[in-house]
């Protein structure tokens, strides 16, 4: 799968607990929304999809040193695909381990139909603080905003603002950064200052509500293009409007 065929979802939730119920439920919250979606099969360290009748009971095993191991749908050509890391205290905003779930999933027209979906469900079914869904090839260059200096003195790709690391930030609820689809939990939103009526009527236009009282808010009609002047604009936008992200107000 190239960069340009695939999504990828992150959300960061509080740290996992002793018998945390929540990799099952995300697990399972993904599958609700995703029609035919079974999430039964691993993957053997060469590579190959191995059927896991007892799924859940597996998960619960296999939940572990704060994340979850990969679950997927078997499907070699068009693979989705799930599993949870821990972010430790050392390396989180305000000192306080994360709970950080990972999914990458196709972005055809079948993936594109059902993907804020998936966000929603697999970011409250995990109490997120906040997450985003983005095609990997503007994920990228995302990614390269958060800087450390010292490791790598050149700047962001595409005038894109620098953005801290993610412990240099006073409180998880802050997003690290934007994407595409952005999940921002009521914290999260209050923490940004959004929504604001006067100054947001384009993101509330491409913005909808969770069952929780969180937002789902859509930068572009279309998935994030930054070769797209319009769409790299937009993006250039919403960092302007929102300072807070990536520690850039402190």
């Amino acid at each position: 799968m190239t960069a340009k065929q695939k999504m990828t979802l992150i959300v960061y939730a509080p740290a996992l607990a002793s018998n945390d119920s929540r990799p099952v439920s995300v697990v399972h919250g993904m599958e609700r929304v995703f029609p035919a979606l079974r999430l039964n099969w691993r993957i053997t360290a060469d590579g190959h999809p191995v059927a896991l009748p007892q799924r859940d009971a597996w998960l619960v095993e296999e939940t572990k040193h704060g994340g979850f191991s990969l679950v997927c749908n078997g499907d070699e050509n068009h693979p989705v695909m799930i599993y949870g890391l821990e972010l430790p205290a050392a390396s989180s905003p305000g000192g306080q381990a994360q709970f950080e779930v990972h999914v990458q999933m196709p972005s055809n027209a079948a993936g594109l139909t059902v993907v804020t979906d998936v966000l929603e469900a697999v970011a409250e079914s995990a109490r997120a603080s906040w997450g985003q869904a983005t095609p990997s090839s503007a994920g990228a260059d995302i990614a390269r905003q958060t800087k450390n200096w010292a490791a790598n003195p050149q700047p962001p790709p595409r005038g894109l603002p620098v953005l801290k690391l993610p412990e240099k930030l006073r409180s998880p609820e802050i997003p690290h950064r934007l994407g595409w689809l952005n999940y921002w939990s009521v914290n999260a939103a209050k923490a940004i200052g959004f929504p604001d009526p006067n100054r947001d009527a384009e993101l509330l236009s491409r913005a909808r509500r969770t069952e929780s009282g969180g937002w789902i808010v859509r930068l572009t009609d279309a998935p994030l293009d930054l070769d797209n002047p319009a769409h790299l604009e937009a993006l250039l936008r919403a960092y302007e409007r929102f300072p807070e992200i990536g520690g850039r107000a402190m």
